[in-house]
């Protein structure tokens, strides 16, 4: 079992920044993938950005409407990945998911096994 629970979330003006974290307990975290997955009212959950590492190269992938804006990094010592949201847009609005699995840079929910309970950005304009 995996244990993540995210962090950061909250209220911010467009053009603001945020830095959600994700903090990993129980089984090893170097195991698994790390994605990020946002879900807006009335919409699907949507893939935002993901890392993966095999040896000594982390592996980063980001949706096209976060490319740029967002980066996702992780701090392996503390179990904790993060996601920095610069520039942010009213559109970014959702609640923020961690979730991990061991397909790496997977942008389909189905394929993370594990889930945290999600933070809430809004982004006001």
């Amino acid at each position: 079992q995996v244990q993540l629970v995210e962090s950061g979330g909250g209220l911010v003006l467009a053009g603001g920044s945020l830095r959600l974290s994700c903090a990993a307990s129980g089984r090893t975290f170097s195991r698994y993938a790390m994605g990020w997955f946002r879900q807006a009212p009335g919409k699907a959950r949507e893939f935002v950005a993901a890392i993966s590492w095999n040896g000594g190269t982390t592996y980063t992938y980001y949706a096209d409407s976060v490319k740029g804006r967002f980066t996702i990094s992780r701090d392996s010592a503390k179990n904790t990945v993060y996601l920095q949201m610069n520039s942010l847009k009213p559109e970014d609005t959702a609640v923020y998911y961690c979730a991990a699995g061991t397909s790496s840079g997977t942008r389909r929910p189905v394929e993370y096994e594990y889930w945290g309970q999600g933070t809430q950005v809004t982004v006001s304009s």
